[in-house]
């Protein structure tokens, strides 16, 4: 029997609409809510993710601006354009697009970014208080797959959850808040013995490294919930036949753009999880949705006078609730 697809998109429809009914209040009282996102260098992917990001705020009312800076920058340089978006009164949401040139320390750079502003909850002082279970900025995508699974009626209190990939991006945070959701939380990585026996315990499977395929029907315990958050091209005709036997639609999406793109997980486990996360269209969309709530939220934080200065909205307080 083949796995329930988890969509993404439609989720993050959904929770879109409803960041942009909380915009349209504020604006009735004259607040707009304000993302800039810093982008450092040309890299290709990253200026898609940044306009990518900016439109999102566009179509949803939010202040949405881009800071370009040349991948020579200085590290001193970068550090006060951040300091400089740190004082800005109508910028309530900074993110820093990584990676950065390799000249540039993106822990001084993620750490210089003020805390109430730091909607990719990175900073060290959102990342302690994730840990204490206690209202912060949280990572997006983390963010999420936890709703992804609320809106899927995917339980996570006393269960089986593993997470394959430590990043602080998304491993280290999704296995902390699958641990505040009261799962049993396993956190593997590249020194994991036996990476198959661990990952086959799990009801809930959640994948983050960036190894097209990694996962395969071995590693996957038979009904399981298994989400992918890899994504990642294959650009030879070899690999597409071998992940993608018989697919004759992503045949022709190679051929017209020379790469398909895959996740970490094979799709064979399509055949034995019990619900599972597709590539392009699972975690992706609700990446930049949640990127919106926190803006939102980091907005309402910041500002006194709408709902009390450190009182998110009931919508805002559900979703911190959720993680």
């Amino acid at each position: 029997m083949a796995a329930r697809i988890l969509n993404g998109a439609e989720i993050a429809e959904q929770i879109k609409a409803g960041v942009a009914a909380e915009v349209r209040l504020l604006a009735a009282q004259g607040v707009r809510p304000g993302l800039a996102a810093v982008l450092v260098g040309d890299d290709p992917a990253s200026a898609i993710y940044v306009r990518s990001k900016i439109k999102a705020c566009d179509a949803l009312g939010i202040y949405g601006e881009g800071v370009t800076l040349p991948a020579s920058v200085s590290a001193q340089e970068l550090l006060e354009r951040v300091a400089g978006l740190n004082r800005r009164d109508d910028i309530d949401a900074i993110l820093v697009q990584l990676p950065l040139p390799a000249h540039i320390d993106k822990h001084v750079v993620l750490s210089d970014i003020a805390p109430e502003k730091d909607v990719d909850g990175l900073h060290p002082v959102n990342a302690g208080l994730l840990s204490q279970r206690r209202d912060s900025l949280v990572p997006c995508t983390p963010a999420g797959v936890m709703e992804l699974l609320r809106h899927n009626g995917i339980a996570t209190a006393g269960v089986e959850a593993v997470v394959v990939g430590r990043s602080n991006i998304v491993g280290k945070p999704m296995a902390m808040l699958l641990t505040n959701a009261d799962a049993t939380v396993t956190l593997c990585h590249s020194q994991t013995r036996d990476l198959a026996a661990v990952t086959r315990r799990a009801d809930i499977l959640v994948v983050a490294v960036g190894k097209p395929g990694l996962i395969t029907r071995e590693h996957v315990k038979p009904g399981a919930t298994v989400v992918d958050i890899g994504i990642n091209r294959l650009e030879s005709k070899e690999l597409v036949e071998r992940f993608f036997p018989g697919d004759a639609k992503r045949q022709i999406n190679f051929a017209k753009n020379g790469y398909v793109l895959v996740g970490d997980v094979c799709p064979e486990v399509a055949e034995i999880a019990g619900a599972l996360t597709p590539v392009p269209g699972g975690v992706g969309p609700l990446t930049i949705a949640m990127l919106m709530v926190n803006t939102l939220k980091a907005a309402r934080l910041r500002r006194a006078g709408m709902e009390g200065r450190g009182r998110p909205s009931p919508r805002e307080s559900a979703l911190a609730e959720r993680g």
